[in-house]
Parts: C-alpha cells; sequence; structure tokens
C-alpha cells in the first residue's frame, strides 16, 4: 500500500486533537487527523447510557473551567457554557444536628451565615485565602495561551509573599495555618485532589489546585450546555468544513522519523507521510507506537458513577435539593477524611469513608433529557470519588466496584431523608439506572494512562529560568508534539495543549524550518 502524504498529521480526535486540526486547517496547512476507536470525541463525549431512557449524559468529563473564551472565538465556536449560582454543599453534622455549608459563586448574606456555623472568623478566612488566589489567577490566566513564561517572569508580577505561600509551600501546610476548621480545610484541598492521588502536603496537590482555580481567570466551574457531545459536534462540523480529513478506526502503531518527515502506520494498513506529527493522546501511548520517551506518573485515582434519577432526595439538613445539588455536594471531605484517605488507599486498601463530590447537569441545563423524563422530574447525577488510586483493581475488579459503590451510596444517604436507591430511575428489569467507572476501566475506554484523568502528573505553568522559551508541548524531536492533556498546561477540557501544539507547527512552517 503507497504512502499518503500530507503536511500534517494529528493523532486523536477527542477535543485536543480536534482543536489542533481546525487551528491548522484554517491556517491553510493539509490535515489528516488519525483517530484508533470508531467514534470521534474521546473523553468529551455525551452518550446515552441507560439504552432505555432519552438521557444523554458527560460520560467522562463533565464540567469546563479551563477553556480560554479566546479559544472559542478564534474558532468561532457556538458552545455555551452556563454558570451556576451555587458554587458548592458540604453536609455535615454539627452536636448531632444536620447542617451544611451553603457556597454561592457570589457570596451574599446566606453564604456569611452558613460560615458563621463553622467558626466566627471562617468566611473572614475564606474570603482572604481566594482574594490570595485570584491574585495569581490574574497574572497565570493571561499567558495560558503564549509561550511559556519563566518563574521568574510570574513571581515577580504575583509578588514574593503571594507566590511563595501558594507556589513553593505544600497546599497542607498552607491550609492548616489559614484556615481554623476541618470542613473548611476540606473544602478547599478538594481542588488539589481531583484526579490527583496525593497527600496534602505534596506538591502535586498545589498543582492540581492551580489548575483548578485559574480557568479564564476566575476559576469558575460551568456546566457545558447539551453535554460535552455538543462541543465535539461542533467541533467535527467546522473541521469537516475546513478540509479536515477525518479517518476513525485508524489506530497508529508506529511513528518513525523517514528522511526529513515523520512516518505513520495504522494497524489497517493504512500509512502516511508528513513533516508535522501532532500526538493529541496520552504521552504514554505515543512512547509504545515511537522513540519518545513518557515519563512515569501517578496513577489515576478516581472512580465516576453516573446516576439516572426519577427524583431528587431531599436532604436531612432541610436545604431545598435543588440548591445543594446545583453546584459541587461534597461527601465526607473534611480535611481529616481526605488525609485518612489517602494513607488508606497508599496503603493499597479501600478506604474506610470515600470522600466524593457531586453534581446535578439537568439542575442547571435539562436540555440533555428528553422532554418526557423532563416533565416527569428526572435529573442526572454525576458522582467522583477520591483517592481510588487504580491498583485498588488489579485484582476481583468487580468485587471492588461493588465495595466501593456500596460504601458511597451509604455515606450520601447519611445526609439524605429519601435513600438514594429510593430515587434511581429503573431500567424494565428492575435495576437501578447508575453505572461506575474505575480508573482502568478509563484506561480501556478512552486511553487514559492507569485511569489519569491528565494522562501524567501536572507540570507548572511556566519553564525554569534560564530555559529556552517555549509552547510546552515539544518532545525533543523536530516536528513531533504532544498536542493532548499530558503537555504543560495540558490537563482539563481546555483546548490549550490542542492550541499550542498547532501555534508551534504554525511558527515552525513560518520560519521556514
Amino acid at each position: 500500500m503507497s504512502r499518503r502524504q500530507t503536511k500534517a498529521i494529528v493523532i486523536g480526535a477527542g477535543h485536543n486533537g480536534l482543536i489542533s486540526s481546525l487551528y491548522l486547517a484554517k491556517a491553510g496547512v493539509k490535515v489528516v487527523l488519525l483517530e484508533g476507536t470508531e467514534q470521534a470525541g474521546g473523553a468529551s463525549v455525551s452518550q446515552k447510557v441507560f439504552a432505555e431512557y432519552e438521557a444523554h449524559l458527560s460520560r467522562y468529563s463533565y464540567l469546563v473551567s479551563l477553556m480560554p473564551d479566546q479559544i472559542r472565538e478564534e474558532l468561532e465556536l457556538s458552545f455555551e457554557t452556563l454558570g451556576r449560582r451555587i458554587s458548592s454543599f458540604t453536609p455535615t453534622k454539627i452536636a448531632g444536628e444536620d447542617v451544611g455549608l451553603l457556597v454561592e459563586r457570589v457570596p451574599t448574606a446566606i453564604t456569611k451565615e452558613s460560615f458563621a456555623q463553622f467558626g466566627a472568623t471562617s468566611f473572614t478566612e475564606w474570603e482572604d485565602f481566594y482574594a490570595r488566589v485570584q491574585k495569581l489567577a490574574d497574572v497565570i490566566a493571561p499567558t495560558m495561551l503564549g509561550k511559556l513564561p519563566s518563574r521568574s517572569e510570574l513571581k515577580a508580577a504575583v509578588g514574593d509573599e503571594i507566590w511563595n505561600e501558594i507556589m513553593e509551600r505544600p497546599l497542607g501546610q498552607v491550609l492548616e495555618q489559614k484556615f481554623s476548621d476541618d470542613l473548611v480545610r476540606g473544602v478547599v484541598l478538594t481542588d488539589g485532589l481531583i484526579g490527583t492521588h496525593a497527600d496534602a502536603h505534596h506538591m502535586a496537590a498545589n498543582i492540581c489546585f492551580l489548575y483548578h482555580l485559574i480557568g479564564n481567570g476566575t476559576g469558575e466551574w460551568r456546566v457545558p450546555k447539551g453535554g460535552m457531545g455538543s462541543l465535539v459536534k461542533e467541533l467535527l462540523a467546522k473541521a469537516n468544513a475546513h478540509g479536515v480529513e477525518i479517518l476513525t478506526s485508524h489506530r497508529v502503531s508506529l511513528i518513525k522519523r523517514a528522511g526529513e518527515t515523520w512516518q505513520v502506520e495504522c494497524t489497517n494498513g493504512a500509512s502516511f507521510n508528513a513533516p508535522y506529527v501532532l500526538a493529541a493522546c496520552a504521552p504514554q501511548t505515543l512512547a509504545k507506537v515511537s522513540e519518545y520517551s513518557a515519563p512515569k506518573s501517578l496513577d489515576g485515582s478516581q472512580v465516576k458513577i453516573n446516576m439516572l434519577l426519577q427524583k431528587l432526595p431531599r436532604l436531612k439538613s432541610g436545604i431545598d435539593a435543588k440548591d445543594a445539588f446545583a453546584g459541587t455536594f461534597h461527601i465526607d471531605e473534611r480535611y481529616s477524611d481526605l488525609q485518612m484517605a489517602y494513607q488508606q488507599s497508599a496503603a493499597g486498601k479501600v478506604p474506610d469513608k470515600i470522600p466524593a463530590e457531586m453534581y446535578c447537569h439537568t439542575l442547571t441545563d435539562n436540555s440533555i433529557l428528553s422532554d418526557d423524563l423532563n416533565s416527569r422530574g428526572f435529573h442526572t447525577l454525576t458522582l467522583f470519588g477520591l483517592h481510588t488510586p487504580a491498583v485498588l483493581f488489579e485484582n476481583n475488579a468487580a468485587a471492588v466496584k461493588a465495595e466501593i459503590a456500596h460504601k458511597l451510596f451509604t455515606q450520601l444517604n447519611e445526609y439524605l431523608l429519601d435513600p438514594i436507591e429510593e430515587c434511581f430511575a429503573r431500567n424494565s428489569d428492575g435495576s437501578p439506572c447508575f453505572e461506575i467507572k474505575s480508573p482502568l476501566e478509563l484506561e480501556a475506554e478512552i486511553g487514559l494512562p492507569r485511569g489519569n484523568i491528565f494522562h501524567k502528573d501536572l507540570s507548572m505553568p511556566f519553564s525554569e529560568d534560564g530555559q529556552a522559551r517555549s509552547w510546552g508541548v515539544e518532545t525533543g524531536f523536530s516536528g513531533l508534539y504532544l498536542a493532548g492533556a499530558g503537555a504543560i498546561r495540558g490537563g482539563g477540557v481546555s483546548g490549550i495543549p490542542g492550541r499550542s501544539a498547532a501555534m508551534a507547527v504554525l511558527e515552525e512552517i513560518g520560519s521556514g524550518s
């Protein structure tokens, strides 16, 4: 079979691969996009998870924080994200009474009164800390679409005091100093642990925290209107309109240098040559088919449970369920809970109490449900369980999944008047409408190495002083770039690595290299 010639080959048709392809095609570059599975979208898909119900859930990734508005503007995307009035609700007990911490996106007296339950200074501590985080976001967010700034550049712009406090000291140490209440500390720490199996005093928590708080300069987590699939659908349409050749069921088996170009072979026998290859797959996947050497990274550390409910459960605290579940609903995520769960899971044990968080997409955007389901009061819930690393599932995965699901539902029921089991929609055979995905299933189904949602350990969004300025996507091989979550500044549904890889190629083409 003869090899086909093109200018650029993009590997992986997730949102980053589609974004890379679209930027290149808009600039007049001939692009072939290769996807190993039968469907484009990667982790950013909407699927009919429960066959008997017209509910199209964002099966893998679900909220959007990091995607810059500039990318949407440059690609002329109509993809819309919706804000949430409630940031989070954390149920707990105080002196045997069911209460909770309610945090509004824009705090009012309601939020202040809620914090007062956890100490007279708790709200002031919260405001002071996040004001300092905002100063970091104000400086770092505008740099995310350019070449990497240096450490000293960012430090000078932020100021030594805030930089040293948040960027140099372990997050756990900072939280122990800044916050007096265990539950409030835990609510803050959760942003440092989503997808990251780390102790609060490990700097990995700092990096994860930073990425979760700097999106668009606000860190606001927004709901994708129509689900994640709406983003993929629009990117596919625009890529096709700009002449991107998208080939599904083309799994890459070999990437090797052939003179001045790269030779790319697929398992189905197809073969391509191009001077530029943009790998929008995991670095570990790239390493298996090329000479690139991927760094060793932490295991993915989360389970994801998708649920379809026939009604929202009432809460023991008395808060309206439409407020409690509209934002992020924290379950047993006190600072001490998170630390204990890490210690137990790091020792190879399913935690006695699994920290988790949930949100209800349909309270913000009910377009993912049919008119019939909406009229009947149905809702979705998405649960993300922390400190459940891939290693726990290596033996008897089905039993471990069942144990974890039982624990999580039991923990949730501690705060509910209506047990969650009574709220599930039911299939015609009587089975409840929920599914649980382990880190190993995330690897098998959508190529996340060991279930790591960031593909590898996150890196700080800057280069060390003295290093050559780069886009954070270079591999050390001319013409071969990382375009997925494994690039520097790659984690999350951001599109940043896809754009950065395209910018690196266009820069090289423009320089005549």
